[in-house]
């Protein structure tokens, strides 16, 4: 294989990785972040205190986690083919992956929420804030530095996740390396698909931690 064919693998299959990730950190955050909310306010203590809701929603996300990404990627393909009509694919995969990675980001959300003073959301109690404006005006912003580098985490993580879902035919990187780098023994291909994945996720972290610094520092 030629250096400009490895180019061109690369860069294809670069590219399915990142629309994998984009579209499935969206879909995260949109269930994640109302999850992990809800596991704070409803717990004891919360602001919408609720025992019953509070371990549904606890056992859903422990459920989520405890399944390893390659067992729930197999075990979702009936509801990805009926979501997306085929399980197969770089579309098809965004299925998967956000189911296993709501559930992780729901629980740094959850943490970063507990790490806001109960001093502030006393003080917010009362100035007379109702307890949905105390959520998204003390709650959230206090967290984000937090909420920040759960999702820079996550992102990595899904990142992973999208590189194993090569397995089944879900194309980027893992999907080369398995096509060329392990079954045709392309040992240059397969050590240049690492390099690539390696450079993405610093890329990744180091524009993470950048963002939440100069949250926390505002």
């Amino acid at each position: 294989m030629t250096w400009d064919e490895m180019g061109q693998l690369l860069w294809e299959n670069t590219g399915q990785t990142a629309q994998m990730v984009v579209w499935s950190t969206l879909f995260t955050v949109l269930l994640g972040l109302p999850l992990g909310v809800a596991l704070v306010v409803t717990d004891r203590g919360g602001l919408f205190p609720s025992w019953t809701l509070n371990r549904v929603l606890a056992l859903i996300v422990n459920i989520g986690r405890s399944l390893p990404f390659i067992i729930l990627m197999i075990a979702v393909i009936p509801l990805t083919r009926l979501i997306m009509g085929t399980s197969l694919g770089t579309a098809a995969t965004v299925v998967p992956l956000t189911l296993g990675a709501a559930p992780f980001f729901a629980r740094l959300v959850e943490t970063a929420l507990r790490e806001v003073g109960g001093d502030k959301v006393q003080a917010a109690h009362a100035m007379g804030a109702s307890r949905m404006t105390i959520v998204g005006k003390v709650l959230l912003p206090e967290a984000m530095p937090g909420l920040v580098a759960g999702l820079t985490v996550t992102v990595v993580a899904l990142i992973s996740y999208s590189a194993m879902a090569g397995t089944i035919g879900g194309g980027g990187l893992g999907d080369l390396a398995i096509r060329y780098g392990y079954q045709r023994f392309e040992t240059t291909l397969m050590v240049a698909t690492v390099v690539v994945l390696i450079v993405i996720v610093q890329l990744v972290q180091t524009l993470g931690d950048t963002v939440a610094r100069r949250i926390a520092r505002n």
